[in-house]
């Protein structure tokens, strides 16, 4: 789909055009779960934010300005929900770690160092400040330009390139051992 067709596509879900709708979600649908994972870091409450965006998008609709790029109007509204449902989710029961025995503690493949790289990598993501996280992911994994991650983060796009070259020097840092790892 190219971004005409979005905006068409808008214009008519504006209308009422459920079809239409539709079919912005389908487009979308699988950057919004990722979006909103880089913020909450739980997939069930990546899939509820996406949701509640997508809602919220809906009831919005038809205040969607279609001079501008559908997908940064959207991706503001999953970034809003997510953060929301953070808050809301904040208060959790958690275990302490002291009530876990020691030896359910004690993982041999961590030991040996046979864990999944996509794992490693959500682990030093998570190591990052949200802003830092959102504008990493964004940028190198999602294709957006820094001016639309400023747009969608509301901050200037200077904070945007500092924030991309801060996070990715963070997680060459914390990734180096995997480097060191591979080499042996």
């Amino acid at each position: 789909m190219t971004g005409v067709d979005e905006v068409a596509l808008a214009a008519r879900a504006g209308k009422g055009d459920t079809d239409a709708f539709g079919a912005l979600i389908e487009i979308h649908q699988a950057m919004a779960r990722r979006v909103a994972y880089t913020i909450l870091e739980d997939r069930e409450d990546a899939d509820d934010a996406a949701q509640e965006g997508f809602l919220s998008a809906w009831r919005a609709i038809a205040r969607y300005d279609p001079s501008r790029a559908f997908r940064p109007w959207l991706m503001q509204i999953v970034v809003n929900a997510a953060r929301d449902l953070r808050r809301r989710r904040r208060v959790r029961a958690v275990d302490s770690l002291d009530a876990i025995s020691p030896a359910s503690r004690d993982n041999p493949a961590r030991e040996a160092g046979d864990i999944d790289l996509g794992e490693r990598l959500r682990a030093a993501l998570a190591t990052l400040p949200e802003r830092q996280r959102l504008a990493v992911v964004l940028f190198d994994a999602e294709g957006y330009a820094q001016a639309e991650i400023a747009a969608l983060l509301r901050i200037p796009e200077g904070t945007v390139k500092s924030d991309v070259f801060h996070g990715r020097r963070a997680l060459r840092r914390v990734l180096s051992t995997v480097k060191e790892e591979w080499d042996e």
